[in-house]
């Protein structure tokens, strides 16, 4: 069984989010990418506490493509330092399981 993962950004406008997912989509880094919002986010930036809206994406993907979905995220997103957060999926529907698998780039190991 291969590792999965959700890995999550948020982005101030609804279109950088859309082009984020549509990207790791397209690349076959994400089998599918969620876009929720607007949020309500709260941080600390700059000794400053703050409060933006923001939509928050959803990468559904594997443990071996993070690398490439990390790089894919910073390549296009406008933060000067994004969320990019990774959680383990440790159980899921063998079918929704397989979908993700056959949409997403091949393991390396998938090939000898």
């Amino acid at each position: 069984m291969h590792d999965y993962l959700q890995v999550a950004t948020t982005t101030e406008t609804k279109d950088a989010a859309a082009r984020i997912a549509t990207a790791l989509v397209e690349r076959r880094l994400a089998a599918c990418v969620q876009l929720t919002g607007p949020i309500t986010s709260t941080y600390r930036w700059e000794g400053k506490i703050q409060s933006a809206e923001e939509w928050l994406c959803v990468a559904k993907t594997r443990r071996d493509l993070y690398e490439l979905v990390e790089g894919t995220i910073r390549d296009l997103h406008p933060y000067k330092v994004p969320e990019i957060v990774a959680t383990a999926v440790v159980a899921g529907s063998r079918a929704y399981l397989d979908w993700l698998d056959g949409e997403l780039l091949p393991q390396a190991s998938d090939h000898a």
